[in-house]
């Protein structure tokens, strides 16, 4: 069982924290299908203390969701600081993650995110001031190296680990690869050898058997999801009963993915507002259609509309007509 801290998670099953995406209406979803930890997007630590509106609201977490890990960034010991003093006293999160994986250049300009890792030695200290500043578990988001003459992912675990982190999670790409290429599974079990605090790998696991091969090839503590619950939290709970069971449970048809999208644009909405909300589940439903038939015009569609109503006339439309064309075929 995956345990951070004091904290002992349900299963070893963990939702990335994506930017753009981890809000609460998505991670509620995530935890309600299984998820043993679910993360926050990563916050500037900057726009926490300077109590920026948008920033503060995105640090909100739903007693449901807990345990939750929140992820905060920055170049600097005294916002990053700062911020996590923050984030324990004023949130009900259960766990502070630094980000050291980010790769946008916006990220990294300001010697944050994948910039630490380049230097053991800062990453050593900037952990070490956090976690001597607040009483939760510290935890680490990293990527295996800068580029490929700079994999210093071993050094870089050690550090966290010897400044006090309660745990690592280690992408398997370097900051260069960025989202493309293959995730470096063999470096990522080179960091679970080398540190006795948890490791977590994250990197091409998009079903439950790359969870489970992760697993037995690696030795880590927790597997990290991503990209592969988006728009499908069923691979989440297929997963978890994958790894207890060896069974794998059936897709969802057409219609219970439907309604699982229009949960999440109710749960958007209450976060954002109407407005908002419609223009950020355009991508969302997108994700939730993938690989239905004909989807790609449905796509189209969605990506014009506005309001609620529509996308949901929109969406139950669709399903009816796969039905329809269902029906038509078993004559």
């Amino acid at each position: 069982m995956l345990k951070i801290g004091d904290i002992t998670m349900k299963n070893q099953v963990v939702l990335a924290p994506m930017a753009g995406v981890c809000n609460p209406a998505f991670r509620l979803i995530a935890k309600e299908f299984g998820a043993g930890l679910v993360c926050a997007e990563m916050v500037s630590d900057k726009a926490i203390l300077h109590e920026n509106e948008k920033t503060l609201r995105m640090l909100y977490v739903d007693e449901r969701e807990k345990p939750l890990s929140l992820q905060i960034f920055g170049g600097e010991k005294e916002t990053l600081v700062g911020a996590a003093r923050y984030v324990e006293k004023a949130t009900n999160a259960d766990i502070i993650d630094i980000n050291m994986g980010c790769p946008v250049p916006k990220i990294t300009s300001c010697d944050a995110g994948a910039k630490w890792l380049l230097d053991p030695d800062k990453i050593y200290e900037m952990v070490k001031v956090v976690v001597n500043a607040v009483d939760m578990p510290v935890t680490v988001k990293m990527r295996i190296g800068w580029d490929e003459d700079h994999i210093y992912a071993v050094d870089n675990a050690k550090a966290v680990e010897a400044a006090g982190g309660a745990a690592v999670a280690v992408h398997g790409r370097t900051r260069v690869q960025m989202y493309e290429g293959k995730a470096n599974w063999d470096i990522i079990k080179q960091v679970k050898d080398a540190v006795s605090i948890p490791v977590i790998g994250n990197g091409d696991v998009v079903t439950p058997m790359d969870a489970k091969r992760m697993l037995d090839l690696t030795g880590v503590d927790g597997v990290m999801i991503g990209r592969g619950a988006l728009g499908n939290p069923w691979m989440l709970y297929q997963t978890i009963q994958y790894l207890e069971t060896g069974e794998i449970p059936p897709m969802p048809t057409p219609s219970e993915k439907i309604e699982v999208c229009l949960l999440h644009l109710e749960r958007l909405i209450r976060l954002k507002g109407e407005k908002i909300a419609v223009m950020e589940m355009r991508k969302h439903a997108a994700w939730y259609l993938k690989g239905l038939r004909g989807n790609a015009k449905i796509r189209r569609k969605i990506n014009e509309i506005e309001t609620k109503g529509e996308l949901t006339a929109v969406l139950y439309d669709y399903v009816d007509q796969l039905r329809d064309d269902q029906e038509a075929e078993a004559v």
